[in-house]
């Protein structure tokens, strides 16, 4: 994994239309649904949008668990007989 591989992986993020997708909605849904209830666009939360979220983290989980796993693999890859040996002496 290189440097930029890695960061990219750090910075993934959760956007609307993933809140949409794992919440069967539109987008639009999701944006009204966040406004303050006074706002006249303000909708109601979709239903069951607890577990769809908890879902969501679930995974945001496991992908950085993924990540700092191959992190780790790769450093200690390199730490015996790697290009970077070197340095840890």
């Amino acid at each position: 994994m290189t440097f930029r591989e890695a960061t990219d992986s750090l910075c993934d993020k959760v956007d609307h239309e993933d809140i949409a997708r794992a919440l069967g909605v539109s987008v639009q849904t999701i944006r009204q649904a966040r406004l303050a209830a006074e706002n006249a666009a303000h909708r109601e939360e979709p239903a069951d949008w607890e577990n769809g979220l908890i879902r969501i983290a679930e995974e945001r989980v496991w992908h950085y668990r993924q990540l700092i796993e191959k992190l780790r693999e790769q450093k200690s890859g390199t730490r015996n007989g790697g290009k970077h040996a070197s340095r840890d002496r």
